[in-house]
C-alpha cells in the first residue's frame, strides 16, 4: 500500500481524523478510484500502527461522509463521487458547480405568465386565478442535466422576471437582487419523476428522484415555490447546525 508506514501518535490532531487524512489523500490522488477495494481493517492497523478501534471510527466517519461504502462481508470500497448540496444556505446552483470544477449552463425550457390555481395561490399567498410567472430551467455541469428547476413567482416580488436572460443567470441571482430571501423552508423526499422530468434529466423509468421543494421570502411576503429535481443515483445533501448555549437553533426555518 503507498504511503506513510504509520500515522504518528504525536501532535494535537486525533489519530482517527489522521487515518481519515491517509485514506483522504489516496482518493484525491487518484490511487484509489470509485469503485477500488480500500484496504481492510486488519491491513490498516498494521499499516499504520493504530488500534482497530482508531481505523473503524475513521471508516465510519468516512462513511457517513459519503467517501467509502462499507459491505458487510465483502469489505469498504471507494464511492462514485456525488454533488452534495447545502439545505441550509441558499446557495445559487451555479455557483456550486463552478467549486466543484464544472462547467454550468442552463436551458431554458419554459418561461411564461400564467394563472394561479387554488394550491398554487395558496402556496404563495395569492388569490385564487392571480397572475403568476412561471419557469422550468434544466442546469447542467459539464453537459450533463444536474437539476430541473420548476418555479413559480409572485410577479409583484420579481418585476421584469420574465425579460430574465437565464442563460446568463440563475433565477436565484435574479430574485436574490429583486426580494433577498429572509426566510427559507425546504422539504425533501424521494419521489418517482413523470415522463417529462424523466426526459429532461435522461433518467431511466426505474430511476428515483429527489424532489427539494422550496419556499422563499422576503419579510412577509412570499417570492417563490420551486420544486427542484435531481437524479437519485447521483445526489446527496447534506446540513449542519450550530446552537446556542439556550439550546436553540440559529437557523430556525429548517
Amino acid at each position: 500500500m503507498p504511503g506513510p508506514a504509520a500515522v504518528s501518535q504525536n501532535g494535537p490532531t486525533p489519530r482517527y481524523r489522521r487515518v481519515k487524512e491517509f485514506i483522504v489523500r489516496h482518493i484525491e490522488a487518484g490511487d484509489w478510484r470509485a469503485g477500488d477495494q480500500v484496504p481492510s481493517e486488519s491491513v490498516l492497523v498494521k499499516q499504520l500502527k493504530v488500534s482497530r478501534m482508531t481505523v473503524n471510527r475513521a471508516l465510519r466517519e468516512l462513511t457517513h461522509e459519503g467517501l467509502v461504502v462499507r459491505v458487510q462481508g465483502t469489505g469498504t470500497f471507494v464511492a462514485e463521487k456525488r454533488p452534495i448540496f447545502n439545505l441550509v444556505e441558499l446557495r445559487n446552483i451555479a455557483e456550486e458547480i463552478a467549486e466543484r470544477g464544472q462547467r454550468h449552463t442552463a436551458r431554458v425550457e419554459l418561461l411564461q405568465a400564467e394563472r394561479a390555481t387554488v394550491d398554487l395561490a395558496r402556496e404563495l399567498g395569492l388569490n385564487p386565478q392571480a397572475g403568476i410567472y412561471h419557469s422550468v430551467l434544466v442546469h447542467m455541469a459539464d453537459g450533463i442535466p444536474l437539476q430541473v428547476e420548476d418555479r413559480f413567482v409572485n410577479p409583484a416580488m420579481a418585476p421584469g422576471y420574465l425579460d430574465a436572460d437565464f442563460t446568463t443567470q440563475t433565477p436565484n441571482e435574479f430574485l436574490m437582487r429583486s426580494a433577498p430571501a429572509t426566510e427559507v423552508e425546504h422539504i425533501v423526499e424521494a419521489a418517482m419523476a413523470d415522463a417529462r422530468i424523466r426526459k429532461l434529466l435522461k433518467i431511466a423509468a426505474s430511476e428515483p428522484c429527489l424532489r427539494l421543494r422550496r419556499r422563499t421570502w422576503a419579510g412577509s411576503q412570499i417570492v417563490s415555490a420551486a420544486v427542484l429535481w435531481y437524479p437519485g443515483h447521483a445526489h446527496r445533501f447534506t446540513t449542519r447546525f450550530s446552537y446556542r448555549a439556550d439550546g436553540t437553533s440559529k437557523r430556525s426555518y429548517l
